[in-house]
C-alpha cells in the first residue's frame, strides 16, 4: 500500500517498506487491545447500586496473570521488531556493495549541488560533470555517494529510495544505492537547516544505462561556471585555478553562486 503513494524504486526501498508494515501491525493491534480492555473494563466494573468496591493490591495471582501473559507477548514483539529493524539497517547501512558509479552531493543553506565522473569513470579529474538541483544516475547500477555539507546539519533524502541520511558539517558521510525503474523523483532535505528549509529540494532523474552513457559523453568537462547554467548564472573560475584544483575550486565557485542566488 506504501507503493500506492510513493513508488519503491531501489533495491531496498521493499525491505524498508515490510519494516514499516510489521510495527504498523504489531503495534496496532496492541494499541487496539489496550483500549478494548480498557473500555471494557470500566463498564463492568463501573458503580451499581447494591454492589460493594473491591480493594485490589495487584499482587493477586489471579489478576496478575492478565498484566504478565501480555507483558511477555510484547517482549516477543518488541524482539521481532529489533531483529527485523537491524536487518533492514545492516542492509543498508552496514553493506556497501561495489560501486558502478560514485558521485558526490554537496549540501548547503539551501542548495544541493553534484559531482559526478565523466567518461573516465572517476571524481576530482578534469572531466567531471557538475550540477545544480539535478542528479543523473543510471538504472540497476550500484550508485556510491559522499554525502558533504558546508554549513549546518541537512539530511539526503530520496523518498522513492526510502533513502534519508543526515550531512555533518567536517564529515564525509559515504553510503550507497541502486535504482531499479528509470523516472524523474524528487530529492529533500528532512532535517530543518535555516528559513527556507522547505524549498531546498531538488531531482533525481534515473535513466536507462544508455541515455546516462550519453549523458555523460555530452556532459564530460563541464566548465567551471557552468555549474549553476541552469539557473542563468554562470560564475567565473577563480584566478590561478589549476586543473587539478578545478573540482573542488568549481565547487566553491558554485557555492559562491548558490549563496549569491539565496
Amino acid at each position: 500500500m506504501i507503493e500506492h503513494y510513493i513508488p519503491s524504486l531501489s533495491t531496498y526501498s521493499s525491505d524498508v517498506d515490510q519494516l514499516v508494515w510489521l510495527v504498523t501491525i504489531l503495534v496496532g493491534f496492541w494499541f487496539v487491545a489496550a483500549e478494548v480492555m480498557f473500555f471494557w473494563l470500566i463498564w463492568r466494573f463501573r458503580a451499581r447500586a447494591g454492589v460493594a468496591a473491591q480493594y485490589v493490591t495487584g499482587k493477586e495471582k489471579r489478576l496478575k496473570r492478565w498484566i504478565n501473559v501480555p507483558h511477555t507477548l510484547i517482549l516477543v514483539c518488541d524482539v521481532l521488531i529489533i531483529v527485523a529493524a537491524i536487518r533492514v539497517w545492516y542492509k543498508v547501512k552496514q553493506t556497501l556493495p561495489p560501486a558502478d558509479e560514485t558521485v558526490r552531493v554537496i549540501s548547503q543553506q539551501w542548495t544541493w549541488t553534484f559531482q559526478q565522473p565523466g567518461p573516465d569513470g572517476r571524481l576530482d579529474t578534469p572531466d567531471d560533470i557538475f550540477s545544480a538541483d539535478t542528479l543523473h544516475v543510471p538504472v540497476n547500477r550500484t550508485v556510491h555517494f559522499q554525502l558533504e555539507s558546508k554549513d549546518v546539519l541537512h539530511s539526503f533524502f530520496v523518498p522513492v529510495f526510502r533513502l534519508k541520511q543526515d550531512a555533518v558539517p567536517g564529515r564525509v558521510i559515504t553510503g550507497w544505492f541502486r535504482a531499479t525503474r528509470t523516472g524523474v523523483h524528487d530529492i529533500r532535505c528532512s532535517q530543518i537547516c535555516g528559513v527556507a528549509h522547505g524549498i531546498m529540494s531538488a531531482e533525481i532523474e534515473i535513466q536507462s544505462q544508455e541515455q546516462h552513457a550519453a549523458w555523460m559523453r555530452s556532459h564530460a568537462g563541464t566548465p567551471i561556471g557552468a555549474f549553476h547554467a541552469g539557473a542563468g548564472g554562470a560564475a567565473p573560475a577563480p584566478a590561478g585555478t589549476t586543473t587539478a584544483d578545478a573540482p573542488r575550486a568549481a565547487l566553491a565557485a558554485a557555492a559562491a553562486a548558490a549563496d549569491t542566488r539565496n
